[in-house]
């Protein structure tokens, strides 16, 4: 059974940092893509990034690239979102998410909400003074 618990949110200042765990079971890395996800209040689900199955490419939302970076630990199964930079407009909760049927995203893929099966329950980022 497939299941993705995220962790690391936070309340964080802006230009600060946050680290968002993944933690994957009932699949291995080598065999899924695993998209990051958010939701600001009132606002559609929207992709911020994803990784292959073997981590051999990635994709970016735009406003992120450069602040954010999305990295595995294969030997942990788990899947990490590196949040630099932070700004007040990060502020949502992220979610991660996978499907058997996907396995791979790069930087002319951008994720669909729709396409992902199993998602994690989520975890709230908040950027503010």
């Amino acid at each position: 059974q497939v299941q993705l618990v995220e962790s690391g949110g936070g309340l964080v200042q802006p230009g600060g940092s946050l680290r968002l765990s993944c933690a994957a079971s009932g699949f291995t890395l080598d065999d899924q893509a695993i998209g990051w996800f958010r939701q600001a209040p009132g606002k559609e689900r929207e992709a911020v990034s994803c990784v292959s199955g073997g981590g051999e490419s990635t994709y970016y939302e735009d406003s992120v690239k450069g602040r954010f970076a999305i990295t595995t630990d294969k030997a942990k199964n788990t899947v990490y979102l590196v949040m630099n930079r932070l700004k007040p407009e990060d502020t949502a909760v992220y979610y991660c998410a996978t499907d058997r049927h996907i396995y791979y995203c790069d930087s002319d893929y951008e994720p669909i909400v729709g396409d992902f099966g199993s998602w994690g329950q989520g975890t709230q980022v908040t950027v503010s003074s």
